[in-house]
Parts: structure tokens; C-alpha cells; sequence
């Protein structure tokens, strides 16, 4: 196995095993099945931090191991009914958040462009496809799902994308091939 795979391997287990921790910090919402948890955050500085492959593998892993029954979902659960149910959508959209938050922020060494990375996917995409997912699962309609399942999340997904782009921007600075931000 040549050098740069194994480092993607690396990567992407660190990152994967980054966001299955960060979903132990799991907050219900009695209003919403979907939970205030830190796993946006480890996928948003994984696609700050890593390749496009790299993001890639490590959000596949990491729904590969929660599929598979090791409790990396929210609040330490587990199983393809998860994938399934109410918070399969927003699952799916940390997947395409984080390899779209990588190949936009290889576009631009700007940490504004990172930021922007950030909200479009960490946010954007995320909420679309939980949403309509959110929607089509539980059959409520398209606006009760936003008012359930984006609105109360935005302030703290601002937060989490300041995180993401400062602490993404310096730790990227320093891997080699990495596309330093300013």
C-alpha cells in the first residue's frame, strides 16, 4: 500500500472516530426527534481539514460502522433503522457536507471562502436533505419539518461554523499538501 492511501486510511478513521465521539454530546429536543449534537462540528472540520477522498472515506465509515451496529449515531445509537428514520436525511447530509465543504474550500485559499464552505455545506446541505428527509419519514409537512428540524439548530450551526473554519484553517495549514486559508 502506497504512502499517500495509507494516510488517507489514517485520516479518515481519525475523523471518523472525531464525529462518533462527538455524537456522545447529545442533546433531545422534546419538540424534534432530532437531537442537538456535536457531529456537525467533526464534519464540518473534517471537510475543512481533509481531501475530498479523505472526507469521503471517513463519513463512509463512519455510516458503514453505525449501519453496522457500532453506536456512532447520536446519543450512542446504532443500526440501519436510524438510517432510515426520522435522522437518516441529516446522517446522509454530514456525508455530502463534508465532501462538498473539502472540494469547495480547495477552490479558494481564503478563510472567508472556508466560512462560506462551511454554511453552505455543514448547513445548507444538511438541512435540505434532513428536512425533506425529516418530511417524507414522519409525514409531516415541509414547513412543520423546518420549524422542527433547521430553525432552533441554526444559532449553534453558526457557532459550530465559526469553530470549524479557525480551527479547520490552522490544523490544514500545517498537513503536508494542504491549501493553507488566510
Amino acid at each position: 500500500m502506497n504512502k499517500n492511501k495509507l494516510t488517507d486510511f489514517i485520516y479518515a478513521a481519525m475523523f471518523a472516530a472525531l464525529i462518533s465521539v462527538l455524537g456522545f454530546l447529545s442533546i433531545p429536543l422534546p419538540f424534534s426527534p432530532v437531537p442537538v449534537t456535536g457531529q456537525s462540528l467533526g464534519v464540518m472540520l473534517a471537510g475543512s481539514i481533509l481531501t475530498a477522498r479523505q472526507a469521503n472515506l471517513a463519513l463512509l465509515t463512519f455510516l458503514l460502522l453505525g449501519v453496522a451496529g457500532v453506536p456512532v449515531f447520536a446519543g450512542g445509537t446504532a443500526g440501519v433503522g436510524i438510517l432510515l428514520g426520522p435522522r437518516g436525511g441529516y446522517l446522509l447530509g454530514f456525508w455530502a457536507a463534508a465532501i462538498l465543504i473539502a472540494f469547495m474550500r480547495r477552490q479558494n485559499g481564503k478563510l472567508w471562502h472556508l466560512a462560506a464552505a462551511n454554511i453552505a455545506g455543514g448547513i445548507g446541505l444538511v438541512y435540505i436533505l434532513g428536512v425533506c428527509w425529516l418530511s417524507t419519514v414522519t409525514g409531516m409537512p415541509l414547513a412543520k419539518a423546518i420549524t422542527v428540524g433547521a430553525l432552533p439548530y441554526i444559532p449553534g450551526d453558526l457557532f459550530k461554523v465559526i469553530i470549524a473554519t479557525l480551527v479547520g484553517s490552522a490544523v490544514a495549514r500545517h498537513l503536508p499538501g494542504a491549501k493553507a486559508t488566510s
